[in-house]
Formats: structure tokens, C-alpha cells, sequence
């Protein structure tokens, strides 16, 4: 096992922690790159002349591509066990594809949406492994905590890059809200070459992560267990009725309800409230565990409410606050509960079923409140918010048979 000390001296940080903190500048710059696209990216696709029901089903599909085939690169991992390879090729295909976003022309929604599918393939590669090797030194440090610490460096990288896509607009502001995206997409080039960077420099430093983790006495092969399979239908209709801030932000841009370069400040907060929630929530979930996430999804159950339903700047605000919070719940709590779930050598697989189901549902969600945001917004705020509540009644289910589990 690859560490600084013997445990004596709690001064010095772990290996287990570099790599988890290292990892950690990874994500804060990837997510510079591809979540200050989202945060114009609904804007962006009506510009170039798609319609709701198409953002609607392109956000879907995306996450279908890139939770989907997720299972399929987790079986792939765990068979090879070449965690890097997969990890720096899906890496490079994210980072990439959105800066190519600038090459768009005005009326080019396909080549937007095809750039955006790749992207999410990029995601779909990396993510099992990525996600393997940091539960790896997880194990050493406490999954919900090490999960939050990863998700508030994240989510650091999601505030900034918004945030500076707002100054570059404001900046390079041309009265032409197709060239001023443009520019917005020629500049993460910049995170995402660092990206590339840091991640090469990450792979040097710690080649072999799995040695974090002791290997288990016998190999234990992946089960679907009573609890994993309750646990999957809660996250699946958490993933249903969770709206992709595509259809949040095309809405604002709807009802005028914030300028359009503001829009990226919206993001901001979503995301700085995703960090603070991981952080809160990933700690919780190491002393409580499934109660978080509970409390989690039942704050986060009312942002459709207050986004579609108000029609004031400030209940905008209070939505996308809320939805920050279900965003944080998501990418901590969610995963460090697959951590506990399944076996070392058989984890990519989990960790594939989870984000393959998850996609899926994501996908038919997405779709389903795309066409009833044209069709009846209160019938889409009541599905998105019942959706999250059945996914609360799964947690708790959930619990009892694992708790059963562990008393057999």
C-alpha cells in the first residue's frame, strides 16, 4: 500500500491523498472546460436553430452516451484492469470536443449536437476507471469524504470557468451573441490543454492506484444483490426527473427573466452550491450514511417548482440552488455508496450498471420533460418532483436490506 507514513504522524498527507487532491486539479480544470459550456449550451444550440424537443432529446441522448456505455467500459476495465489507458482517452475526447464547439457555423445545431455526443462518449470512457482508481484511495481515506473532496475541486473549476466565460462576453462583447459564444469556446482550449497536462502528470507520479487498496483474500466476482438492485431503480428515478440545466437555462432565455450574459453567473451558483453540498452531504454520508442522501434528494426535490413554476428573478435563483444541491448529491454521495456496494476487482462493473442505469433514465427523462415543457409546465414540474421523491421511498428501502444484509 503506497503511503507517506505509518500512521503515527498524521502531519504528513498520504498517498492516498496526494492522489485523491491531485486527481482533484484534474477535475477542476476539466470541468473549467466542459461545464462552462453548459452553462450556455441551451443558449447556444436555440441560437444555431434547435428546438426545445431537440435540445431536450440531445441533452437525453448525451447522457445516455455517457452514462449508457459506461457499463460496456466498466466491464472493459475491469477485464484489462488498464485504468489509464481508458482514463486519459476519454479525457482527451472531452477536453477536445468542446472547444470545437468555436467552429460551429450559425445554423450548424447538428454539428453542435454531434460535438456534444462526443464529448459525453469521451465521459462514458473515463469515468468507470476514473472513478475506480479514485474509490482505490477512497479506501484509505473514507469514500464520502474522499468523493467530496474530489467534487469540491470539481465543482471549484465549474464556478470558475463560467465565471470567466462571463468576463470574456463582457470583454469581447460584439453586439452578436453567436460571436461572443464563439470566443467563449475558443478559450477552453486553454483549461483543456492544462487538463491534458495535469493528468499526464498524475499518471507519472502514481502509475499503479490500485495499490492503494490491499487485494482481497479471494476474488469475489460482481453480484446483484437485493440491495444494489433497489438502490439502482432509486438513482434511476432520481436521474428521471432531474431536468439537464440545457432545458433550466433555455427557459431563462425564454422568458427574459436574466440578460444573456448573465447566464453563465447562473451556472456559477449552481455549481458553487453543488461543491458546498458535496462537501456537506460526502462528510454526512461517512457518519450516516444512506440519511444524507435522503436529506439530500428531499432538499432538492422542489427546484422544477420554483425554476419553471416562479416567475420571478428570485425564485429563479432559489430553483437553481436547489438544483445545485441534487447536482452535489449526485456526483459525492451517490458514488461513494457504489464504494461500499461492490467488491475491488469487480467495481468498474458497478460503477458501469449504476452510471448505465442512471444514463438511461436520465435520457428518458430529459426527453419526456422536453416535450412537456412545450405541452404543460405544470405536468412536467409535477413528474420531475414525484420522480424525486420515489427515489427517497428506493434509498430507504435500500438501507433496511442492506442493513439486513450486514446482520446475516
Amino acid at each position: 500500500m503506497q503511503r507517506l507514513n505509518n500512521g503515527s504522524d498524521r502531519r504528513h498527507i498520504t498517498q492516498a491523498m496526494s492522489f485523491i487532491l491531485l486527481f482533484g486539479l484534474v477535475s477542476l480544470f476539466s470541468d473549467m472546460t466542459h461545464e462552462s459550456a453548459n452553462s450556455i449550451r441551451g443558449a447556444f444550440l436555440s441560437l444555431v436553430g434547435a428546438s426545445a424537443a431537440v435540445i431536450g432529446f440531445i441533452s437525453g441522448l448525451g447522457e445516455l452516451v455517457g452514462y449508457g456505455l459506461r457499463y460496456v467500459f466498466g466491464r472493459i476495465t475491469d477485464r484489462t484492469r488498464r485504468y489509464w489507458p481508458m482514463v486519459i482517452f476519454g479525457y482527451t475526447l472531452d477536453v477536445v470536443a468542446v472547444p470545437a464547439l468555436a467552429l460551429v457555423g450559425r445554423h450548424g445545431w447538428v454539428a453542435a449536437c454531434a460535438l456534444l455526443i462526443i464529448q459525453r462518449l469521451g465521459k462514458a470512457i473515463k469515468k468507470p476507471a476514473k472513478d475506480t482508481v479514485m474509490s482505490f484511495a477512497a479506501s484509505q481515506e473514507g469514500a464520502g469524504k474522499s468523493f467530496a473532496i474530489q467534487e469540491l475541486l470539481d465543482q471549484v473549476g465549474a464556478v470558475l470557468g463560467p465565471v470567466l466565460l462571463y468576463l470574456i462576453m463582457l470583454c469581447e462583447h460584439h453586439g452578436d451573441m453567436f460571436a461572443d459564444y464563439r470566443s467563449c469556446f475558443a478559450f477552453l482550449v486553454v483549461p483543456g490543454a492544462i487538463t491534458l497536462l495535469l493528468l499526464w502528470t498524475t499518471f507519472k507520479r502514481f502509475p499503479h492506484p490500485e495499490n492503494f487498496e490491499p487485494e482481497p483474500k479471494q476474488y469475489i466476482p460482481f453480484r446483484f444483490t437485493a440491495p444494489f438492485k433497489v438502490y439502482i431503480v432509486g438513482i434511476s428515478w432520481f436521474a428521471f426527473g432531474f431536468a439537464d440545466y440545457s432545458l433550466v437555462v433555455m427557459h431563462f432565455a425564454r422568458q427574459h427573466l436574466f440578460n444573456a450574459d448573465t447566464l453563465p453567473l447562473l451556472y456559477a451558483l449552481a455549481m458553487l452550491t453543488d461543491a458546498a453540498a458535496a462537501f456537506v452531504f460526502g462528510w454526512m454520508y461517512d457518519k450516516h450514511g444512506t440519511a444524507s442522501l435522503v436529506l439530500s434528494t428531499l432538499v432538492a426535490a422542489p427546484f422544477a417548482i420554483f425554476i419553471f413554476l416562479g416567475h420571478t428573478e428570485f425564485t429563479a435563483l432559489i430553483g437553481v440552488t436547489l438544483w445545485g444541491v441534487g447536482m452535489g448529491a449526485q456526483e459525492s454521495i451517490l458514488k461513494a455508496t457504489v464504494t461500499t456496494m461492490v467488491p475491488k476487482r469487480s467495481r468498474a462493473t458497478g460503477y458501469g450498471i449504476f452510471e448505465c442505469c442512471f444514463g438511461a433514465a436520465w435520457f428518458l427523462g430529459s426527453w419526456l420533460l422536453g416535450v412537456l415543457y412545450d405541452a404543460s409546465l405544470p405536468l412536467m414540474v409535477a413528474v420531475s418532483t414525484m420522480a424525486q421523491l420515489l427515489a427517497v421511498a428506493m434509498y430507504v428501502v435500500q438501507h433496511r436490506l442492506q442493513s439486513k444484509v450486514k446482520m446475516q
